[in-house]
């Protein structure tokens, strides 16, 4: 919005995505009851098992009012052109749920629950941050101006953008949870261990593209609104490589390290021979995952809510599909294999609707 000049509507955007994201993560801790009866009644692992989805979920659903509105938070910085901002903020929230997950799970030796509460408190932690640097903004009484705040067709247009972003996060959490806990608990205790020390693999990938994904978001919000469709390419194409550049980092440190960061993690042998069985996959899932990561960041900075919900959608189903068709004739290699064709197919997804954001940055059809 700044690249189009509009400065006057950026105080009221921020208070705009605080209601909405409040009042969406409200939402979502009032149907709780209803959603987790929902999964958990089609989920086909054992009573333990159960109990430890339902303990990470009954967490972390009470982090969504932040997690949302943080969302809103950083499309406010981008729109300011605050980019340092949004990467310091985010850099803060990956430190401080890799110290937690550390002090929680190997310190405390709360397991699941303590990534549960690690990412909760990093989420709030992120929302704090995020507010901190939009300080100046309620020094004035802009951010509480009830006729611009309220004005119905921009308090629709939040509401509708982030909507989708909320749908395309729960879906994210499906596959994760169906993964960890709906198809896991199938292949037994030792099977179900090892894969559990594996998505921690999957957790260091996250943090080391989430950074480079926070910079295309910011890169590609500023040409968005400048209408620039060459400066969203060229933002795609510099953090794509550097992407490309730590995911085959992150693929020689897994594959040459792997073994011993198992070995530190697990302390049954068979559990560890499990998980070396399919440390491959390891290896194969920064590469997988940088298309994805880099596309979501451009997605997100160029406000294409709606591309990014129905792109999940597909991703997700492709997901499932492959899941119900790989496992049985592959066991847990299947399983990995089919979260490695969710990668793909959200590459494939948000990649085939790429030439059409640059089309709307550009003000054509």
């Amino acid at each position: 919005m700044l690249g189009a000049g509009d400065r006057a509507e950026l105080v009221a955007l921020l208070s705009r995505a605080l209601l909405i994201g409040g009042l969406a993560g409200l939402a979502l801790i009032a149907l709780q009851l209803p959603l987790f009866h929902l999964a958990f009644g089609v989920s086909t692992a054992g009573a333990e098992v159960q109990d430890l989805a339902r303990g990470y979920v009954a967490i972390r659903i009470w982090s969504a009012p932040a997690m949302i509105a943080s969302y809103g938070i950083i499309g406010w910085l981008i729109a300011n052109e605050r980019a340092t901002a949004v990467l310091i903020s985010q850099i803060a929230v990956n430190a401080v749920n890799i110290l937690l997950d550390l002090w929680f799970v190997l310190g405390l030796g709360w397991g699941v629950e303590g990534v549960a509460w690690a990412t909760f408190a990093a989420e709030w932690c992120g929302l704090a941050a995020g507010l901190w640097f939009c300080r100046d903004a309620f020094r004035g009484t802009a951010w509480r101006d009830r006729a611009r705040v309220f004005d119905r067709a921009r308090l629709a247009n939040m509401a509708s953008v982030n909507g989708d972003i909320m749908i395309r996060s729960v879906l994210m959490l499906s596959v994760v949870l169906s993964f960890a806990f709906f198809f896991s608990p199938a292949f037994g205790e030792v099977p179900l261990a090892a894969n559990q020390i594996l998505m921690q693999f999957i957790t260091i990938t996250a943090f080391a593209l989430d950074g480079l994904a926070f910079a295309v978001e910011a890169l590609v919000g500023q040409a968005m609104g400048a209408r620039d469709p060459l400066r969203i390419r060229r933002a795609a194409l510099m953090c794509s490589f550097w992407g490309l550049v730590a995911g085959l980092a992150l693929s020689l440190v897994f594959g040459v390290f792997g073994g011993t960061v198992i070995d530190l993690m697990a302390t049954a042998p068979l559990v560890r021979d499990e998980a070396r069985a399919y440390l491959p996959w390891m290896v194969a899932v920064p590469l997988l995952g940088v298309a994805p990561w880099m596309l979501d960041g451009i997605f997100i900075g160029a406000t294409r809510g709606r591309d990014m919900r129905n792109m999940m959608v597909i991703a997700t189903a492709i997901y499932f599909a492959a899941a119900f068709a790989l496992i049985p004739a592959f066991g847990n290699h299947g399983l990995w294999a089919a979260l490695c064709v969710s990668y793909a197919a959200r590459a494939a997804t948000l990649g085939a609707r790429y030439p059409a954001l640059e089309r709307a940055a550009a003000g054509w059809r």
